[in-house]
């Protein structure tokens, strides 16, 4: 009783925390209110650790771009594995797994299939240009490719009959909210990162310059809060303020037109890669990366001003809509996660990297921005082709019979007029 009294006489309960503990601490509720994060002395180690891990991230990333985009494939494999991993442990529950051997393993087994059939659809032309000089190869891929979905499909079944079988009583629920859960967690890893991988063989330009924008939005927000955020930005994230908010998306804004001049004039970086070697890219780069030239005026810079003109790329206009969206709309998966992170009490989804959390605590934004950066690209950047087929179905959909009849008579002339024009 001694123990559980203050001096006043009022008896208040010990707060205990589990070691190891992911759980919010109180003090993450705090507002910032008009308390400068820069004269927290206590922020400063955080800010170290951080700013170590960080450089590091962005090394190991650099380098991971240089070797090419096999390369990044691998590493967007790697982080889905860790992603899976943080959110299958999420709702576990160490005493009902006890009791349910092997079921983690199905687990992994619907992740695993799940990445067979994402990926398989994604590179299966890109395979097969791989092997189309050996003869053996090409028939072998071309059946693997044929039966693809009918092998995902059977694996999903042994799955799901893997499941049912292992239902015990007094554990229905468990085992429905982690079977529920499970595929939520595919839909959410599988969703961005098909799109993410589908832009890295478009062009590493189109993955590597909205991850970027990420990564420069994230830095400035924390930079510019942390010297000058005074007002709140949202609840779910008190941490956030308005002056990192902006900060950062001027930043990001200025970079975004910046980084895709630098990256445009790179073939490694334009080039899409149609196959799955790693040998360097040659192609013409189109006319989003050929630069065009502007007289700069008198009256902006004075006559000691080097540059008498700019060259800038068609692209970098792109880039500015992808800025913007980094900026703007991108943070709101961060605060999806946070609101996602509080329903649960939880601080990070796990401790991966040491100052940021978890991998799911880094990707939060840029699975939201892979997804709008394939939508784009592929509405306003990729140009569309007509098939023959398609073609001759508008035609006989769309147009009545004398149109056809028309339409025959004139290109029988024209399709003469060249034949003898060109004899």
């Amino acid at each position: 009783m001694q123990n559980d009294t203050v001096s006043g006489g009022t008896s208040t309960p010990r707060l205990r925390r589990r070691k190891g503990s992911n759980e919010v601490p109180p003090e993450v509720d705090r507002g910032n209110g008009n308390h400068l994060l820069v004269n927290d002395n206590r922020k400063y180690k955080s800010m170290l650790i951080r700013t170590y891990s960080t450089v590091w991230m962005i090394g190991g990333f650099v380098l991971i771009i240089y070797m090419g985009h096999l390369y990044i494939w691998a590493m967007v494999v790697v982080i889905q594995i860790y992603m899976a991993k943080e959110l299958f442990s999420l709702l576990r529950k160490a005493h009902e797994d006890s009791h349910l051997p092997g079921f983690r393993l199905l687990n992994w087994h619907f992740f695993f299939t799940a990445m067979l059939f994402v990926y398989g659809r994604i590179l299966s032309q890109r395979l097969v240009n791989t092997v189309t000089t050996d003869k053996f190869l090409y028939k072998l891929v071309g059946r693997l490719i044929k039966y693809h979905m009918v092998t995902c499909y059977f694996l999903y079944i042994a799955g799901f009959m893997w499941f049912i079988l292992a239902l015990k009583k007094k554990m229905y629920k468990y085992q429905f909210g982690q079977y529920a859960w499970t595929h939520m967690i595919l839909i959410v890893v599988f969703t961005q990162s098909s799109f993410t991988v589908a832009n890295i063989f478009e062009g590493i330009f189109w993955f590597l310059l909205p991850a970027s924008l990420i990564v420069i939005n994230d830095i400035a927000d924390y930079i510019f809060g942390f010297f000058f955020g005074r007002t709140p930005l949202i609840k779910l994230s008190p941490k956030k303020t308005w002056e990192g908010f902006i900060g950062a998306s001027v930043t990001t804004m200025i970079s975004a037109f910046l980084l895709a001049n630098i990256m445009g004039r790179f073939q490694w970086l334009t080039c899409p890669r149609k196959d799955l070697s790693t040998g360097w890219l040659h192609c013409d780069p189109g006319l989003l990366f050929k630069p065009e030239y502007f007289a700069v005026p008198e009256w902006l810079f004075p006559l000691w001003f080097p540059w008498r003109e700019i060259s800038i790329l068609p692209v970098q206009w792109h880039a500015l809509c992808l800025g913007l969206f980094a900026s703007i709309i991108a943070p709101f998966g961060g605060f999806f996660a946070s609101g996602f992170k509080r329903a649960f009490k939880i601080k990070d989804f796990g401790d991966s990297i040491p100052g940021h959390g978890g991998i799911t605590d880094r990707m939060d934004c840029q699975m939201v921005m892979a997804v709008f950066a394939y939508i784009y690209h592929q509405s306003f950047i990729v140009p569309q082709s007509l098939s023959i087929e398609m073609i001759m179905d508008q035609i006989l959909i769309n147009l009545p019979f004398e149109d056809q009849r028309a339409l025959y008579t004139k290109l029988g002339q024209i399709i003469m007029e060249r034949q003898f024009g060109e004899s």
